[in-house]
């Protein structure tokens, strides 16, 4: 892979980001780190690619989250059998998106963090990786 092919790197790391997350709860973390090794440049070319790679990797869990949404919707709505209200809807629609924007902002800063990692691994340590 050659240094600066940015979404190149970025899915690579996403890559790492979800399947990784199934094990390790710092998943983020290493899969930016892996898209900023691998991308190269300056600092701010680490943390770049690491953002891009954590927006990539919210990706696969925003299309679960909206299945599951959409499946279990009409209950959480307050539409479903014996429910004659829409406070537990509201609520329940407003905590899922509270949830979501949580899980992405951790995502995306924990790559973003990665890249840099990644780049000052490249650049200003003695591991040759």
């Amino acid at each position: 892979m050659e240094e600066g092919a940015t979404l190149v790197n970025a899915v690579v790391g996403a890559v790492v980001s979800v399947v990784g997350s199934m094990v390790v709860p710092i998943a983020p973390l290493l899969g930016g780190a892996v898209a900023g090794y691998l991308e190269g440049g300056t600092r701010s070319d680490g943390i770049r690619v690491g953002f891009i790679s954590g927006l990539i990797a919210v990706v696969p869990g925003a299309l679960l989250g909206l299945l599951v949404f959409g499946i279990f919707g009409s209950l959480l709505l307050g539409m479903g059998p014996g429910m004659d209200g829409i406070g537990l809807g509201l609520f329940s629609f407003t905590f899922v998106a509270v949830f979501v924007l949580a899980v992405t902002a951790v995502m995306v800063g924990l790559s973003t963090l990665g890249g840099w990692v990644g780049n000052y691994v490249k650049y200003d340590t003695d591991l040759d990786l």
